[in-house]
């Protein structure tokens, strides 16, 4: 029966490589101060997406944009409502402030034009259910990109998990974040509301926890956790003076288990890990590649192929919902899931800012 499924699988990733191929998507951008865009504009480079629209403000970035991509200058608006009467996008992908993404739904939703925005959801959970709440009103996809939804071991290891190979989960472990994003030479367009505690929500628990929450919820498939404690800390207030540079978040959950989460701008090296232990054996994700599973602490580790089929980035994943296939409830792009991570992240600030671990209703 598994054969069956992964043919099915490859089938259909088949069809859409060829259909994504023929017919790349019609996207418009909003916002181009968010450093993840240029996966975007490599991929416009390799023509495997189509650019119709971006609104900016900022003239001056829209114009090096324009510059080093050569995108036609009449592709550029001063902002989302004036690109979205001149042009019908397929979706509209965010790249703009967390603050921000509330808005941006409430101008598409209505319209009936997708919406994928950058990790996280929202910057609070307000503005994560108002999001939710315009989705299911007017049908319209919302989603959110994080980079370890398209890692092959992550996906290889929930496959795992939900057949049982580690028995009952009773631990999970994520680490994720780098030495820090101005010294990793982020722009300063990014850097300017990444460390701004009300653009982004906050600092490294924000803009790293949220990889951690997503994981943890969907290996829990979409269980929220019973309680929530944070301990934040400024480990370089000389460079990040206005916000956290290192959390470590922890989740209780309801059949004891846990999950800890270690989010933080002073890694020596950059890390997205991630590590499951259950009652009979460790799983662990070294990388977006690498899977390895424990049974023994001193054994040598079994190493697992991560060959199964899944999409490749955000693109290819958007071609394929957006053709009219379903939406897999509590994948880590959806609603359901991304609420819940902003109610862990909210929980989490207000952790640390109290001293106590918090109940969740």
């Amino acid at each position: 029966m598994k054969h069956i499924v992964k043919i099915f699988f490859l089938l259909t990733m088949l069809f859409q490589h060829v259909a994504y191929a023929n017919s790349p998507l019609k996207v418009a951008v909003a916002g181009l101060n968010h450093d993840h865009v240029y996966l975007l504009l490599n991929l416009y480079k390799e023509k495997k997406v189509e650019i119709i629209g971006i609104a900016e403000g900022n003239s001056i970035l829209a114009d090096r944009i324009q510059t080093q991509y050569n995108l036609p200058k009449s592709a550029f608006y001063p902002d989302l409502p004036s690109l979205l009467k001149r042009v019908k996008p397929d979706v509209v992908l965010a790249y703009n402030p967390t603050n921000e993404h509330i808005n941006v739904a409430e101008i598409c939703l209505p319209l009936k034009i997708p919406v994928m925005v950058e990790k996280p959801m929202a910057t609070t959970l307000a503005d994560a259910k108002r999001i939710a709440t315009l989705s299911r009103e007017n049908k319209t996809a919302f989603l959110v990109n994080y980079e370890t939804t398209w890692y092959k071991s992550n996906q290889q290891l929930k496959q795992l998990i939900d057949q049982n190979a580690v028995g009952r989960v009773t631990r999970m472990i994520v680490k994720d974040g780098h030495e820090g994003p101005k010294e990793i030479g982020c722009s300063s367009y990014f850097l300017d509301w990444l460390t701004d505690p009300q653009k982004n929500g906050g600092g490294a628990l924000m803009d790293f926890g949220c990889y951690g929450a997503n994981l943890m919820t969907w290996l829990k498939n979409g269980e929220r956790p019973i309680s929530v404690s944070a301990i934040t800390h400024r480990l370089k207030p000389e460079t990040y003076p206005k916000v956290e540079d290192d959390a470590t978040i922890i989740l209780n959950y309801r059949d004891g288990s846990t999950g800890i989460i270690q989010a933080s701008w002073a890694w020596p090296y950059s890390v997205k890990d991630l590590q499951v232990f259950g009652t009979k054996a460790q799983l662990y994700a070294q990388n977006d590649k690498t899977l390895l599973k424990y049974v023994q602490h001193n054994d040598k580790p079994t190493v697992i192929p991560t060959d199964q089929p899944y999409f490749e980035n955000h693109i290819q994943y958007l071609a394929h919902v957006l053709s009219g296939n379903q939406l897999m409830e509590g994948d880590l792009g959806s609603i359901s899931n991304n609420v819940t991570v902003v109610e862990i992240l909210e929980a989490a600030k207000r952790s640390a800012k109290e001293g106590k671990t918090i109940v969740l209703n």
